[in-house]
């Protein structure tokens, strides 16, 4: 398995980690048992960087994970969040005071099952509180050790540069893929002058890349309220994953594959944490962190995310992230 280092810490994972959302809620039914038999899997294989949130099935997420860290745990660099506060499909607000920080620490600590958690995320900036407040109570806690590393989520360039000035910050988790490539203008050449590792989440276009995204949603699949998923976006996106599966089927390997290939070759800090819920992707995507490909290729796709239709996320999402 090749490895990377994640910011300026000494936390060594996998190059590919594992989005383990699905397993408790977001994109339709999930089963516990294949749940289980998929995060051992990736531990048998390799992939150590287990990603996680408080928020995930509200708490569902994190007692699942706990079952195989009992025997397990020295194999796996978990990685959890905090901040979401309330239905993660409703009524939702962010808490980033530095008295929730402390609480919704040893709360997830008691659902992981652990003593410490390897790199804490804030989810989203609190816009009524300093992030210099979140970040110092998350100090606290690296100095308290349950805590070993400090992370945030969808920041602007200039908060994680404030973040910083506090306390390294080790991780920064943002959507990035073929899909949205919004990071590359202010984000990732801050992760870059800061030493900060960049986590794209959703590096698969949440499945639209795959080209196996359901024509029918189950009711409660976070994507039936996302823009670009409905009938009439997906159909002028068409053509972006008829074009993808093109060059893949020339290049011998899955539209999965060249998407995670392309991912990974934009930059070395890069560590993408595709969601997979199933065995029967594990294998797949693991492939691509032995891809290479031609610069011919690379720029061939990178042209396709300006094809791309559609806002990511509705009105209300897109209100919690830091721009």
């Amino acid at each position: 398995m090749k490895t990377r280092v994640l910011g300026n810490q000494d936390l060594v994972v996998s190059a590919m980690g594992l989005g383990c959302w699905g397993m408790s809620h977001a994109y339709g039914h999930a089963d516990e048992k294949e749940s289980i038999a998929t995060l051992n899997l990736c531990l048998d294989l390799g992939i150590n960087f287990l990603d996680t949130a408080d928020v995930y099935g509200d708490g569902h997420n994190e007692t699942l994970i706990s079952k195989v860290l009992k025997t397990r745990r020295k194999e796996a660099v978990v990685a959890t969040k905090f901040g979401f506060v309330g239905d993660e499909h409703n009524a939702v607000r962010v808490n980033g005071r530095p008295e929730y920080v402390r609480a919704a620490c040893e709360s997830s600590l008691k659902r992981l099952g652990t003593d410490r958690i390897d790199l804490y995320y804030l989810h989203r900036l609190d816009r009524n509180v300093p992030v210099e407040e979140t970040v110092g109570a998350m100090a606290d806690l690296i100095c308290e050790g349950k805590i070993r590393c400090i992370g945030l989520s969808e920041v602007s360039a200039d908060t994680l540069e404030r973040a910083c000035q506090v306390h390294p910050v080790t991780a920064l988790q943002s959507e990035y893929s073929l899909w949205h490539r919004e990071v590359e203008k202010e984000v990732l050449p801050a992760c870059r002058r800061l030493n900060v590792s960049l986590v794209p989440f959703s590096p698969l276009g949440r499945g639209f890349l795959t080209g196996k995204v359901p024509g029918t949603m189950d009711a409660t699949d976070y994507r039936r309220n996302m823009p670009r998923f409905s009938p009439e976006i997906m159909a002028q996106n068409q053509t972006v994953a008829d074009t993808l599966a093109m060059l893949a089927d020339q290049a011998g390997i899955s539209a999965s594959q060249l998407s995670l290939g392309w991912l990974l070759a934009q930059d070395p800090c890069l560590v993408p944490v595709p969601g997979m819920k199933r065995r029967a992707y594990v294998r797949e995507n693991l492939a691509a962190v032995e891809i290479c490909l031609s610069p011919d290729l690379l720029e061939k796709l990178s042209a396709l995310a300006d094809a791309v239709k559609g806002a990511r996320h509705n009105a209300y999402n897109l209100e919690f992230i830091d721009r």
